[in-house]
């Protein structure tokens, strides 16, 4: 259970989760570069993290160079509610919503 812990990953995942066009995203999605100064992390590291959420299905990636990276949410919706990458994404007891919503 390696990404219980892994709040990069979380920090990653919430973004592209609650990303919106004002935030740079654009109908494709947010390049990897443009969501690592987001999220304020090493490109390096983002690109992994990407990966993962790739890997777990919940992220789509569009074209070549540059990548557009976007949650999908009707993947996100069926994931096994045991599933760790889903368990990270919805523990929300540590986040700061304001960094996602302007009130």
């Amino acid at each position: 259970m390696y990404e219980s812990e892994d709040k990069e990953l979380k920090k990653v995942g919430l973004e592209l989760m609650f990303m919106t066009p004002e935030k740079g995203a654009t109908a494709d999605g947010i390049t990897s570069v443009e969501l690592a100064k987001l999220v304020e992390l090493p490109l390096e590291v983002v690109k992994k993290k990407l990966n993962i959420l790739k890997d777990a299905g919940i992220v789509r990636v569009k074209g070549i160079n540059p990548k557009f990276w976007k949650f999908d949410e009707y993947n996100f919706q069926r994931m096994d509610e045991h599933d760790d990458v889903f368990k990270l994404l919805c523990s929300f007891d540590d986040v700061d919503f304001d960094r996602y919503f302007r009130y």
